[in-house]
């Protein structure tokens, strides 16, 4: 069997999941010929930019306006033919490179590649399945553009929905999105406290920084240490020296037996040894980032999500218990200060978490695509 793994780097999650489906068909005992490729690499750089580019400055200029964007373009109706034009005139290489690996099957992590691939099939050029997996919580319309032959959801709800839009369900698999298979592996809290240098009388919330601008990052640190919070705060900065450096300004301007300590990380590939060895999450819920926390039973306190996907999912985390909400960076230091005063409350958030985990989202999906049960590592 010939498979491949389409997605579109827009955001790093669609791209993870990719990688974590490839990674599980790779585990398989089949024969089958698997490639992994992100479809806006293969398009034009102007058409890159506005599809990548454009997204992320109106996130950090205007998320009024995604959130407007988000809700007019949550609808089922298929055909869009402005946008099938536009993305047909950029697609030339991407549909070559699927012509000449000619799958049996292709797994779609983004929407854009399923609605190639459903033109292609109307146009008789394509003959394979198309399987699509959503990467948030809910299923935005924008993944129901195009036919596919089957759709793997992250939760129960998601699979009302879909069901509630004729879709049959045999053709609908509610198996979690999916992560790499490290956010599985069992780690020691105690151990990995000591392999990063972490403090162990202190509890340990782990700030996913690389997600908003600079400014906001900061504040947000800053609120804490002016709060003197007790606990020890790893702000993880991704690839923005700038805001890793402003960080580690803040750390060191405060006493040095001030509370809290305050670490700054650059890009790490070790982000699940992180996660097993901290006690609260501070960020924005990309389909991703909040799979892969909820697998290590990781709670959240939400700042400021993107209007539209990131707010559904972090409304999922708080009807299940496991996150709390905060759009006032000056009530951030309160909020988090009241969670680490309640032990009780912040273990039940834990236990809440660990249930939604599903960590062998890219089992199932490679189990279903394969047809062979995958053996255990």
């Amino acid at each position: 069997m010939k498979i491949l793994v389409l997605s579109a780097s827009v955001g790093a999650g669609h791209v993870r999941a990719a990688e974590a489906v490839e990674l599980a068909l790779k585990s398989s005992n089949a024969s089958n010929s698997v490639a992994n490729q992100d479809v806006l690499a293969l398009m034009p750089k102007p058409f890159q930019k506005v599809y990548r580019d454009a997204y992320f400055a109106m996130v950090a200029q205007a998320p009024q306006v995604v959130g407007w964007l988000y809700s007019a373009t949550d609808k089922t109706s298929r055909h869009d033919k402005l946008q099938q034009s536009i993305e047909r005139v950029n697609s030339k290489r991407v549909l070559e490179f699927i012509r000449d690996f000619d799958p049996d099957v292709a797994v779609c992590t983004h929407f854009m590649p399923s609605a190639l691939l459903a033109r292609e099939r109307r146009k008789g050029r394509y003959h394979g399945r198309i399987i699509t997996v959503v990467t948030d919580f809910e299923v935005h319309g924008m993944w129901l553009k195009a036919e596919s032959d089957h759709y793997f959801v992250a939760t129960d709800e998601a699979r009302v929905h879909l069901e509630a839009l004729s879709i049959p369900p045999a053709d609908i698999t509610v198996s979690g999105i999916p992560t790499h298979p490290v956010f599985a592996e069992k780690k020691d809290r105690t151990a990995m406290r000591r392999k990063h240098q972490w403090r162990a009388d202190l509890p340990a919330i782990l700030l996913s920084a690389g997600g908003f601008g600079a400014g906001n990052a900061t504040r947000m640190v800053q609120s804490l240490i002016d709060a003197n919070t007790p606990a020890q705060v790893i702000a993880v900065c991704g690839r923005s020296a700038a805001l890793k450096a402003s960080i580690e300004k803040l750390a060191a301007a405060k006493r040095r037996s001030a509370l809290p300590v305050v670490k700054a990380v650059g890009f790490t590939t070790e982000i699940h040894e992180f996660m097993s060895a901290a006690d609260l999450m501070i960020g924005k819920p990309g389909g991703l980032t909040t799979s892969e926390s909820l697998i290590k039973g990781l709670p959240w306190v939400v700042v400021n999500p993107i209007p539209g996907q990131e707010e559904r999912n972090a409304i999922y985390l708080l009807e299940n218990g496991a996150g709390i909400w905060c759009d006032n960076l000056h009530t951030l230091a309160f909020k988090v200060g009241r969670l680490l005063q309640e032990p009780g409350r912040l273990a039940a958030m834990r236990v809440n978490a660990a249930k939604l985990g599903r960590p062998d989202a890219g089992k199932v999906i490679a189990e279903f695509v394969t047809g062979i049960a995958i053996s255990p590592n």
